[in-house]
């Protein structure tokens, strides 16, 4: 980091271990007999050294087991280092445990003032935000029962309208806005954007590549408690995309259809109401024509439609949008076509995503993941070889000469 650079996060030499244990017992004749050592030692956080600086937007990529959450729970003072250090300056508001301050038996609007206080506000300063936090949750008369009785939805967005309302100087989101629904996410990310002008840190970690990459202005891929990339989020979001390990598909594929179907749909802004191909089985070269219905409920002017094609071993074979061409849709559109010209996909099964996103692609209005699929046929020869391996089949000619 630059010497004239102001850094809102430093941490130093951090590591983070946790001793394994295959049997129980193991634990016990340890504390009784600390020359019997029978643990593993587990680094979920392997000496990393990192500096954030004040107003940007670093986002985290890695998968499961990786050691994301344990970094930002040390982050917040949840986890204690097992050596190392870290430097915040202001005050952090997490979504790392959404509504860890609240208390279940009481009501939404009681919570309110029992997290400003956990924060560090007056009730005055409090008093003075309610209206604000009331209206971004918007949970209604909910908000005058019991927390225990909230949905995992309600319950999100009151606890993410508390964290973000507080002005903290660091914010640290983390999958939160999964459980929100569309309008919700819309709103959320606009809200991050404001503040973030404002000079506050975001640490966002996020499993959306796309949200990743268009949110956050520095990015870095974590891997067994180390960082093994770090850099623009175009570099990273790429690199960590292609290590991804093929994963089992028909099962994933018809869970993620059914979620997509059965989404909830009334404060969607843009809702995606059908995708087809015109045909289930195509032929190499072949046009495929994909049709997209679309009900666009509050008359919103300038967004995007695209669509993703994935392999059957869950490879992105290609990510096409309207914004890419600079072709924004308004109002007035119910149905667009897309026409992918004398495909050259090789033989396999293909899944096609769709999201109505915004004109920068921040945030999805509406996403349909895995709503339509088609095969590709290829020629074979005498011998039952296929034209070429890969995702694609070229169109080449050998010349002799």
């Amino acid at each position: 980091m630059s010497e004239s650079k102001e850094y809102a996060i430093k941490i130093e030499n951090l590591t983070k271990e946790y001793k394994m244990y295959d049997k129980k017992i193991y634990r016990l004749l340890e504390i009784l007999l600390p020359r019997y050592q029978k643990h593993k030692a587990f680094k979920a956080v392997d000496n990393m050294n990192l500096e954030i600086e004040k107003g940007e937007i670093l986002g985290i990529l890695g998968k499961n087991g990786a050691g994301k959450s344990t970094l930002l729970k040390m982050i917040t003072g949840v986890v204690i280092p097992t050596e190392g250090s870290i430097k915040v300056k202001g005050k952090i508001s997490s979504l790392l445990e959404l509504g860890a301050a609240f208390n279940m038996e009481l009501t939404g609007y009681e919570n309110i003032y029992q997290h400003g206080q956990v924060m560090g506000l007056t009730k005055e300063e409090i008093k003075a935000k309610e209206k604000e936090i009331i209206d971004f949750a918007d949970i209604g008369e909910h908000l005058y029962q019991p927390v225990k009785t909230y949905s995992s939805g309600m319950f999100a967005r009151l606890a993410f309208s508390c964290a973000i309302n507080v002005e903290p100087e660091v914010l640290i989101v983390d999958e939160v806005l999964s459980v929100g629904d569309m309008a919700f996410q819309e709103k959320s990310i606009t809200k991050m954007k404001e503040i973030c002008k404002k000079g506050t840190t975001i640490i966002f970690v996020s499993h959306s590549l796309q949200a990743i990459k268009h949110f956050c202005s520095r990015a870095i891929w974590m891997q067994r408690g180390k960082i093994v990339m770090d850099g623009n989020t175009v570099d990273v979001t790429e690199k960590y995309q292609e290590s991804m390990i093929d994963k089992p598909r028909e099962e994933m594929v018809e869970q993620k259809k059914l979620q997509s179907a059965h989404q909830n749909n009334k404060n969607k802004s843009i809702n995606i109401k059908k995708v087809e191909c015109d045909k289930k089985e195509y032929k190499l070269y072949e046009d495929i024509n994909i049709s997209i219905e679309v009900e666009n409920r509050k008359n919103i002017n300038k967004y995007g439609v695209g669509i993703i094609i994935y392999n059957s071993k869950n490879e992105m074979v290609t990510a096409i949008n309207t914004v890419r061409m600079e072709k924004y849709l308004d109002e007035n559109v119910t149905q667009i076509d897309f026409k992918i010209k004398r495909n050259c996909l090789n033989e396999d099964k293909y899944y096609i995503t769709i999201s109505v996103c915004d004109e920068k692609v921040m945030f999805s209005y509406d996403k349909f993941e895995y709503a339509e699929s088609f095969s590709i046929k290829v020629p074979k020869n005498s011998f039952g070889a296929p034209l070429s391996d890969g995702i694609y089949v070229p169109e080449y000619e050998v010349i002799e000469k």
